[in-house]
């Protein structure tokens, strides 16, 4: 694995979690239509940073384009939870936007 991605994984690894925390709160808030949005891009996002993740450990020829999907999928994932004043939406808008950043310097 090249070590120039160490710093990205993390990230990954922080966003994916942000997401699942955000995804598991979400299904608890009493309006939990109003939220589907919210949970289905937390779950796209947690999903495609952990496959992000394991592309990177397995050295995957792929890695620059997938960070760009990657980037876009966790631009989604900030803009939408941004539209939530929750507190676990804000901290997973947080961990997203850091997460594309991060991506978009790889791709």
């Amino acid at each position: 694995m090249n070590s120039t991605y160490q710093d990205l994984l993390q990230t990954l690894h922080d966003c994916a979690a942000a997401c699942n925390h955000c995804f598991d709160a979400c299904l608890q808030e009493e309006d939990v239509t109003m939220m589907k949005e919210c949970i289905r891009l937390d779950r796209e996002c947690a999903d495609f940073c952990s496959y992000l993740e394991q592309a990177i450990m397995r050295n995957s020829p792929f890695v620059k384009e997938l960070a760009a999907v990657c980037a876009e999928i966790c631009e989604r994932c900030a803009a939408e939870c941004e539209h939530h004043s929750h507190d676990h939406c804000q901290a997973c808008a947080e961990a997203c936007k850091k997460c594309a950043e991060a991506c978009r310097s790889v791709a």
